[in-house]
């Protein structure tokens, strides 16, 4: 069975002003993070504005992804609806399309208890042959995923690992402790918290920032790897400030701002989310001047 390991950008979904996918873009961003050194690509994750895109946005938006990847990393899909059988559809069409694995978050706006929430689980790993992994995140959904259910869920064939993005190290060390790594990857939803992950035990982060600054944040998990601990953490404090950069704007916004002041148009945020101040545009500026990104594509 697959594993998620590595970094794995939490792809933006380009968007022009009537909220129609511009595709080449989306193919830009994909070599840009792949050319990175990139473990994988994630479409259709909260970053990639999942909530307000249509099913045939999410259609397309997958497809393309497998067709422009074309095998050079694996690429990861999101299904992550409200109710288990809008998950189960998207489950399918991505199967379907010929993703390697599925990432699933928990329902937002519903509140299941825990007994209804390992169901909502089971029900969409029985539906498919792909590996799932759990995302939590709390914040977006108020609805966790708590250890013990983890580790349950664990035991599933097909249900390969959790996406943490509550931004607390005792769940996300809990997690890793109560589960077996040979088959159950942790990985990082928090781009602050990737060697920490790492350095507990987990298997690397889907991370919104590696749309933005891919060979910095491959070089935080390969220097880890190579056994460079120093190295590591200068790697993951240099990226702090683009995590925390988030701040500038309403999520998602920063990540295509960004992206923009890279050299790639990434197009607009769906509405109610608009474009950040001019004010905060230029504190983004500096921060991509820090990694040696700013106006890389002219």
């Amino acid at each position: 069975m697959f594993r998620p390991f590595g970094i794995i950008p939490a792809l933006v979904t380009p968007l022009d002003e009537n909220g129609r996918l511009i595709e080449d873009a989306l193919r830009k961003v994909i070599d840009y993070t792949i050319a990175g050194g990139v473990h994988g690509v994630f479409v259709l994750g909260s970053t990639g504005e999942i909530y307000g895109l249509d099913f045939e946005q999410k259609k397309r938006a997958i497809e393309i992804t497998v067709e422009h990847t074309a095998g050079r990393v694996p690429v990861y899909a999101g299904a992550s609806e409200i109710t288990t059988g809008d998950c189960i559809r998207l489950a399918k069409l991505a199967e379907e399309i010929g993703v390697q694995a599925l990432s699933v978050l928990t329902p937002y706006f519903i509140s299941p208890s825990k007994d209804e929430l390992k169901e909502h689980y089971q029900q969409i790993a029985a539906s498919t042959k792909l590996p799932v992994i759990l995302y939590g995140n709390n914040d977006r959904t108020n609805v966790n995923i708590p250890p013990d259910l983890a580790e349950e869920l664990s035991r599933v064939d097909n249900i390969v690992g959790i996406k943490d993005s509550s931004g607390s190290m005792t769940q996300m060390g809990e997690y890793i402790r109560r589960t077996n790594p040979d088959e159950f990857h942790v990985i990082a939803g928090r781009d602050t918290m990737i060697l920490a992950n790492l350095a507990y035990g987990g298997h690397g982060a889907i991370a919104a920032t590696a749309n933005v600054a891919p060979a910095l944040v491959t070089a935080i998990y390969n220097s880890f790897q190579a056994g460079n601990l120093e190295k590591a953490r200068e790697y993951q404090f240099k990226l702090a400030p683009l995590r925390i950069a988030f701040g500038l704007g309403s999520f998602p916004v920063v990540m295509k701002e960004a992206l923009r002041l890279v050299g790639i148009d990434a197009g607009v945020t769906l509405s109610p989310v608009g474009p950040i101040s001019e004010e905060n545009r230029a504190k983004l500026t500096e921060v991509l001047k820090g990694l040696g990104v700013y106006q890389l594509f002219k």
